[in-house]
């Protein structure tokens, strides 16, 4: 086992160290790693091993828990306010970029089924810097939803209560500003119990994570059946206040997809299942239904989740924190028990959406921790419970830490935007995987189409945001699109593929990783300015973190024992040979 003392045996020798910087950063920063570095001598730096004990039908709960649970109950009131009844579509849209991301994920995970999800994906392909980044920024967006969805607790169990608002099951504190002001105690004892569970068996969260869904559903169909049954048609095309716009677009186009990026936040979950692949028996077959079909399943329960509320009220009616039981307690007091039961049934989708996301982050720390660009103390497996448990800890008090000051609505675009840019990144390193060997194949055929590709579609997303409508705006989003179309189709021909899947590979390579691509282009278009302001602040103290302190240490370890390639060297492994 490597030790730091080269660079953090004392101040002197860390000096030292930062004034060897730029010389690390151009050893480590590109340096990449290889499926079997991931999958057998980087998982000895955690000790124990992860128990391979879970099947797809635990996959599916796990991500059908994750995902249900944070979206329609905590997202969905805020999205109709963007898109009006239109958000059904946006939950449409969202769902079908999560799909093809998902698919993206899964030829990854069946590739190389170890707990990284997309660190290890960027770090096979794009390099040691950019996995950090992705990776770290993705830790940051599970923390603050679930932050979001332990306070988004709180407001449904007051719900269940019968209580008239949410505040007051938490304490103001004048003294503070406002969003950071009211403190909720709850969240906090929620998010350290489910990490002393986490903690201890990911069998036996498993099991719970299936019983709390099984509820969730049952309480998912009794809403949407009601909420047909009470509802009115109307209602999905006229406002409530005659002076709000009208109709089932009446925000348009735009709205739909600002109301999209929104609840992507929603499909998070798919990703935390990922990071289980380490823990799966049989991952070529069970790794694909779990994903995928985790996926197909939610987001139709979304969308009919969605229509459902639409039917119930006016989207200009809807109480954007609650909408669903809000909806009940609108007119005959004969259905506002109803309200109470869809607090517990919340309640109950909460837990499982914050369990499997707090399975997932602890992952991503435990395979970050393994890489030595943060402290290896993270990567441990404890012996007797066969779990990141040093992780699981450190996040879970973390993320209890956020939760108990910090305003919903402060945290969801922020999570949103970090989300889509991880599922960006994931998209890219599939098609360079595919097409790129290192020491083999020239990459800057497949660098140079996904940069053009990316561009292309970042032009479209600013034409479509800040063009004025009319003629011109069409022919000019017209001709982009030919643009984007032709540059795949040139690269598909001119480029030939360097490897092929043994087990499962996304169809229709590279057109499905590219609209991917293209889809998240657009929906990080549709966010707003802080939210790009606050994504930055993160990512620059990432980078901050990294030249500081992951160089170093990542450095360190290559000198005591070989902990990666550089871009571009040859990979001695018959693994990782090119099949074509």
């Amino acid at each position: 086992m490597e030790t730091h003392s080269s660079s953090f045996s004392s101040l002197k020798s860390y000096l030292r160290a930062l004034s060897d910087t730029p010389s690390r950063l151009g050893r480590r920063a590109c340096s990449v790693s290889t499926s079997v570095e991931e999958t057998s001598r980087l998982r000895a730096r955690s000790g124990s091993t992860l128990k391979r004990t879970l099947r797809w039908y635990d996959l599916v709960g796990f991500g059908v828990g994750g995902m249900v649970g944070a979206g329609v109950f905590v997202t969905s009131g805020h999205a109709s306010i963007l898109s009006g009844p239109a958000v059904v579509l946006s939950y449409a849209i969202a769902g079908f970029c999560a799909l093809l991301s998902a698919f993206c994920y899964t030829e990854f995970a069946v590739e190389m089924p170890v707990a990284g999800g997309a660190f290890s994906y960027i770090r096979v392909t794009f390099g040691e810097f950019m996995a950090f980044l992705t990776g770290a920024n993705l830790i940051v967006d599970y923390v603050l939803s679930n932050a979001a969805v332990a306070r988004g607790f709180t407001a449904y169990l007051g719900t269940a209560l019968g209580l008239p608002a949410h505040t007051q099951l938490r304490i103001t504190v004048h003294g503070f500003p406002k969003g950071y002001n009211e403190m909720d105690i709850i969240a906090v004892v929620v998010v350290l119990l489910l990490t002393l569970v986490i903690c201890y068996s990911t069998r036996e969260s498993s099991w719970l994570n299936i019983v709390l869904t099984v509820l969730h559903i049952l309480f998912i169909v009794f809403v949407i059946v009601v909420g047909f049954l009470r509802g009115e048609w109307k209602n999905f095309t006229e406002p409530g206040n005659p002076e709000n716009a009208g109709g089932f677009f009446p925000f348009g186009a735009s709205g739909v997809f600002n109301g999209a990026a929104m609840v992507y936040l929603s499909y998070i979950g798919y990703d935390a299942v990922s990071t289980l692949a380490e823990e799966v028996r049989n991952p070529a077959k069970n790794i694909p239904i779990g994903i995928s079909g985790s996926v197909i399943l939610v987001t139709v329960l979304y969308c009919l989740m969605a229509a459902s509320m639409c039917a119930l009220l006016p989207y200009d009616a809807i109480d954007p924190d609650a909408p669903f039981s809000g909806a009940f307690k609108e007119g005959s007091t004969r259905w506002r028990w109803v309200a109470n039961l869809i607090g517990v049934g919340a309640s109950f989708g909460i837990l499982t959406s914050l369990l499997v996301a707090m399975l997932g982050q602890a992952r991503y720390m435990c395979v970050i921790g393994r890489s030595c660009v943060v402290p290896t103390w993270f990567a441990r497996v404890h012996h007797s419970t066969s779990t990141p448990v040093n992780a699981s800890a450190f996040l879970g008090i973390f993320t209890a830490a956020i939760a108990l000051f910090t305003d919903l609505n402060i945290l969801l675009n922020l999570v949103s935007i970090g989300s889509l840019f991880v599922f960006y990144m994931v998209a890219n390193a599939l098609i360079y995987r595919r097409y790129v060997f290192h020491g083999t194949t020239n990459p800057w055929p497949t660098l140079s189409f996904l940069f053009c590709f990316s561009i292309t579609s970042l032009i479209f997303t600013l034409l479509w945001q800040f063009s004025p409508s009319g003629k011109p705006k069409a022919f000019m989003l017209g001709s982009c699109i030919a643009a984007a179309l032709g540059v795949v189709q040139l690269f598909q021909i001119m480029v030939p593929q360097a490897r092929k899947p043994d087990f499962w590979g996304v169809p229709l390579m590279p057109w499905i990783p590219s609209i991917s691509i293209f889809l998240n282009i657009f929906l990080l278009g549709s966010l707003d300015k802080p939210s790009y302001v606050r994504f930055g602040f993160f990512s620059v103290g990432v980078i901050l973190v990294y030249v500081f302190y992951g160089v170093h240490s990542s450095f360190d370890a290559e000198k005591y024992g070989s902990l990666g390639q550089k871009i571009g060297q040859s990979v001695d492994s018959a693994e990782d040979a090119p099949k074509v």
